[in-house]
């Protein structure tokens, strides 16, 4: 059975969208839902059964960790062991929002969700659908993206029921997400914050909310055992057609490029920000905004883009080397991995 899609784009829809989705997760079911950063695949967070039906469905290996999504501060701290005080400072700075903080594991959070790991990685999302399921379920959600495993995440309820339309009972339409790309990931189980995914909250924003001295935040070691998080394997975030990453001056530079990929231009689509060819000679040219905030909200919706027009490349115009564009930089380099 094909997946049932509810809408939520007037309060009474929204009500029932909420009621609808939280009996379901309630009996152990998996729902995909809209959050601000993409959608994800919801189950309850405390229940192992319900959380393997997520691993299953996207295909999603079980050595890969799995968020926990809280409706408040209280239910955060439910969920670790410890609640170090760095943790107290990033959530009242970016909570509710794009920010999934790792911390030392309670016992009720069950080791699927964790991989086995010791600490768990707990976010409070902004999206009020996501707030309003969470609350009404009155216990934590595990959510990864809902799509298949390595997958392009998606940003609205159709590229979910591309994916996943035969694996999961009901999609839940929130409309586009007005983030785009997947949360900032930091581990605060020591002294500093020590980020192990870049997302759109920056490095300085978050040295300056831990009340720290200027400088990089730690960036992520190989860590033995357990990841800590999700969004460390090297190749993820990625379409069907090959990405590669490339600067150019101009059109003629970046014409001789496709030539040495040996990709046709009929196939090859373009992603630029800023030298964006003009002539007409490459049919296939799609501009992102030069604007960190919009270029994440319009990325993934692109690479989907391309993929639906049946791309075989898609070459994507190099970021600026800055932490505005770090999260950016990350997702585009694992999906040309």
């Amino acid at each position: 059975m094909p997946a049932e899609i509810l809408s939520t784009h007037t309060p009474a829809l929204f009500a029932t969208a909420v009621e609808q989705a939280a009996a379901r997760l309630r009996t152990g079911e998996v729902v995909a839902v809209p959050t601000e950063t993409v959608y994800g695949l919801a189950a309850n967070a405390l229940d192992s059964a319900a959380v393997a039906r997520i691993y299953a469905a996207k295909g999603r290996p079980s050595y890969n960790p799995i968020i926990v999504h809280v409706a408040s501060r209280p239910m955060a701290r439910a969920c670790a062991a410890v609640w170090p005080s760095l943790a107290d400072r990033l959530a009242a700075a970016f909570w509710p929002g794009p920010l999934t903080l790792v911390v030392p594991k309670a016992e009720v959070i069950p080791e699927i969700v964790t991989a086995g790991g010791n600490t768990v990685g707990v976010r409070w999302p902004q999206h009020p659908f996501m707030q309003a399921l969470i609350r009404a379920c009155d216990f934590p959600l595990a959510a990864p993206s809902a799509n298949l495993t390595n997958q392009l995440s998606p940003t609205n309820a159709t590229h979910v029921f591309r994916q996943l339309g035969d694996r999961v009972p009901l999609i839940v339409d929130g409309g586009d997400c007005n983030v785009g790309i997947e949360s900032t990931v930091v581990d605060v189980t020591g002294a500093a914050p020590r980020i192990l995914r870049p997302g759109m909250i920056t490095e300085p924003s978050l040295l300056a909310a831990a009340a720290l001295a200027a400088g990089r935040a730690p960036t992520p070691e190989a860590d033995a055992g357990a990841l800590r998080s999700p969004g460390l394997l090297k190749k993820h975030y990625s379409p069907q057609a090959r990405v590669v990453l490339r600067s150019w001056r101009d059109e003629s530079e970046l014409t001789d490029q496709l030539v040495r990929l040996n990709a046709s231009p009929e196939r090859t689509f373009v992603l630029a920000h800023t030298r964006i060819p003009l002539s007409g000679r490459l049919p296939h040219v799609l501009i992102i905004p030069d604007d960190p905030e919009a270029f994440a909200r319009g990325l993934y919706a692109e690479l989907h883009r391309c993929d639906e027009l049946g791309a075989e490349w898609i070459v994507v115009e190099e970021l600026p080397d800055t932490p505005a564009w770090s999260g950016l930089t990350d997702r585009l380099r694992r999906a040309a991995a």
